[in-house]
């Protein structure tokens, strides 16, 4: 396993829809176990293929419950339905989050509370997840992803201005932008 370079705001494989994974192979299989390790260095608690250069339908999760179970897993081709957002703006304390593809950021972005996602999982075989608050959250944000798509792209004109300058002041938005975690201290 290794920990694999996380790709910043601006690389195009973040921006374009990933294609679907055709055959489970021994490749597909290292991707995985390299991404939760980059995933678990980093530390986020999702991690989409895009996101480490590689443009598949595939994503790892992670999180811990207020009770400290865990809940850990990896989804490929994933089909994604959800429940509409509440509308109105979002808590900035309730409803923040950040990505490994912005790091260092946070920014209050309303989602749907629920969701459904089905996959399959590496041995092929299929998977359904029916969850609500941040797992719901964690799914949307890496499916997401897949579709090309940075949760900074979906937040208000003030918030969405704001990412705009920190990228521009960070040197982000461009081809070739990258981060490693435990060498780059971008998360911290």
């Amino acid at each position: 396993m290794a920990v694999l370079p996380i790709r910043i705001m601006g690389d195009p494989v973040l921006h374009a829809p990933a294609a679907e994974v055709d055959e489970i192979t021994e490749e597909i299989r290292t991707l995985v176990a390299d991404m939760f390790e980059t995933m678990d260095a980093a530390p986020g608690v999702g991690l989409a293929a895009p996101q480490v250069g590689v443009p598949l339908r595939v994503y790892t999760y992670t999180y811990h419950d207020d009770d400290g179970v865990p809940w850990r897993g990896v989804l490929i081709n994933p089909e994604l339905w959800m429940s509409p957002p509440v509308p109105g703006e979002p808590d900035p304390d309730e409803e923040s989050e950040g990505c490994l593809s912005f790091p260092g950021e946070r920014f209050p972005l309303r989602r749907a509370d629920r969701v459904i996602v089905t996959a399959v999982d590496l041995e092929g075989e299929p998977v359904r997840i029916e969850v609500d608050g941040w797992r719901a959250r964690i799914m949307q944000h890496e499916f997401d992803h897949l579709d090309g798509i940075l949760y900074v792209d979906r937040l208000n004109d003030s918030d969405g201005k704001t990412a705009r300058k920190i990228a521009k002041k960070r040197g982000w938005g461009r081809p070739g932008q990258s981060w490693l975690p435990g060498v780059d201290d971008l998360e911290g």
